[in-house]
């Protein structure tokens, strides 16, 4: 890539003593009023005025309504977020904000959402996006400056931006000196922009914005059609990489975890944004390192890959998908029974889902057959009612059992215990089933051969009416069906 943000003075010819003329105001040395006035003409109009809404407009409208209704009377700051410094110059890839996602569907950074009180009394809000517009070229800032249209692309006018998310827009520029001005009760999502927190220093507090934000991750736990539509289309694209990896464990074996991981990660920037969050790559004794994301190890035949990833969607949207895998096709008589009884304590985790029944429901079903199995085989002293009193068995089983899914791979986090945790299934509810048993190589507890295991079985599942739909049921669980699906798209 170029290594500068700003162009290079042009080469005084050989022999000639006279130096460019500069620009008079002293802005930009090494630029010549000519090249700087040429720079402002001679280019085409490209304002796109043919722009229909994005497909959410309607949904995210709905959010920001419901929003209002929470807080009457309160300006309601949502950022996007700035870019983040890799190194010296370069910047990680952008992802917007969830809870300004959430409310908008647009994904540009530095840009914020305010909804202020309406002015006349009446009750509601006006939404307004506040945005960098077109770059200016009659001031050189289109290419002058690292951040303009030239270095980083086109970005869309106000006008634009109107057309696409169905608010008023403006120059997010001017906003920080309005919120400096601003009078009445405010609230800001903190920890994305901290020029706009800023702003607001002597407006907010810490225990109002907080329940802003956790209000916004409440708001989450109920999918919409779209949000349900984007993840089972996250979660056929995860199925489609799933397959890719299967294809090419040859090529894994001779090199890497990070070619499964590379593999994977091409599905997902193909057809959708990214992953949704690091892959886990496991091979080996790196199954039992719940957040193994280095993925640098060997991948050999005769051990499991654990295989624990998602698509992100255009929308941001993520599937979180786990299979575990055997190398070469087919699972040891061991690694069978550990995997069998896995899949055994996710039936009956998936089984608990539905609607009226307690999200720690699927937990305790699935920890109870994992622990009947753990008994069964003498690893840990039962009776079984013991074991789970005492909590012995997590030893093994390590985590949770799932979570909830959406723009977040683990959503609605900020949301209230009693909301969340030690809530009620609802329709619309998307979340994961993923028991998992664990044996540690170090482990002198669990039998030598036992030792370097680990197996997770995870789908992702949307409470209905009547009970759940597994959204990622397309991608065989059973040990049998795994088996015979790899050796069909081996070929």
């Amino acid at each position: 890539m170029t290594d500068e943000l700003s162009p290079q003075p042009p080469e005084t010819p050989e022999g000639d003593e006279q130096p460019i003329k500069q620009r008079k105001n002293g802005l930009y040395p090494g630029v010549s009023d000519e090249l700087a006035d040429n720079m402002k003409s001679g280019w085409a109009d490209t304002e796109l005025r043919d722009l229909q809404p994005i497909e959410q407009a309607a949904n995210a409208a709905e959010r920001r309504a419901a929003l209002s209704r929470r807080f009457p009377g309160e300006r309601l700051v949502i950022p996007a977020g700035n870019l983040k410094t890799r190194s010296n110059d370069t910047e990680y890839d952008f992802r917007a904000a969830t809870e300004y996602v959430y409310l908008t569907g647009d994904q540009t950074d530095d840009s914020v959402l305010v909804l202020e009180p309406r002015a006349d009394g009446a009750d509601g809000h006006d939404a307004t996006l506040y945005r960098l517009p077109r770059s200016n070229r009659e001031n050189g800032e289109f290419w002058l400056n690292g951040m303009g249209e030239l270095w980083v692309g086109r970005r869309h006018s106000l006008t634009e931006a109107e057309l696409l998310y169905g608010m008023p827009c403006k120059d997010v520029r001017e906003l920080a000196d309005a919120l400096k001005e601003a009078t009445g009760p405010v609230r800001v999502v903190r920890g994305h922009d901290a020029g706009i927190e800023a702003a607001l220093t002597d407006k907010v507090t810490a225990e109002r914005d907080e329940e802003l934000r956790v209000y916004l991750s409440e708001a989450r736990v109920i999918k919409d059609d779209f949000e349900i539509g984007e993840l089972q289309k996250a979660v056929d694209s995860t199925v489609r990489g799933f397959e890719d990896v299967v294809k090419v464990l040859d090529k894994a074996e001779a090199t890497s975890e990070r070619y499964i991981e590379g593999t994977f990660f091409l599905r997902a920037r193909v057809e959708g944004n990214d992953v949704g969050y690091g892959s886990i790559c496991a091979a080996g004794p790196h199954a039992c390192t719940l957040h193994w994301v280095r993925n640098n190890g060997e991948v050999r035949s005769g051990d499991l890959l654990l295989l624990d990833a998602g698509v992100e969607t255009n929308s941001l949207y993520t599937a979180d998908v786990t299979r575990t895998l055997p190398i070469n096709g087919r699972y040891s008589d061991l690694q069978r029974k550990i995997y069998d009884a896995v899949y055994a304590a996710q039936e009956a985790g998936i089984a608990a889902v539905k609607p009226g029944a307690g999200f720690r429901d699927f937990h305790d079903a699935a920890q109870r057959v994992l622990t009947e199995h753990l008994v069964e085989w003498g690893l840990v002293e039962g009776p079984v009612e013991r074991v789970l009193e005492l909590g012995l068995q997590r030893r093994w089983t390590l985590h949770g059992t799932g979570h909830m899914l959406g723009l977040d791979v683990h959503d609605c986090a900020a949301a209230r215990t009693e909301s969340y945790v030690n809530g009620i299934l609802e329709p619309g509810m998307v979340l994961t089933v993923e028991p998992g048993l664990y044996f540690q190589a170090d482990d002198l507890t669990v039998p030598e051969e036992y030792r370097g295991i680990g197996v997770r079985i995870e789908d992702d599942i949307l409470v209905t009416e009547d009970g759940n739909r597994n959204l990622s049921a397309a991608l065989p669980r059973r040990s049998d069906e795994v088996e015979a699906w790899m050796a069909r798209v081996k070929g």
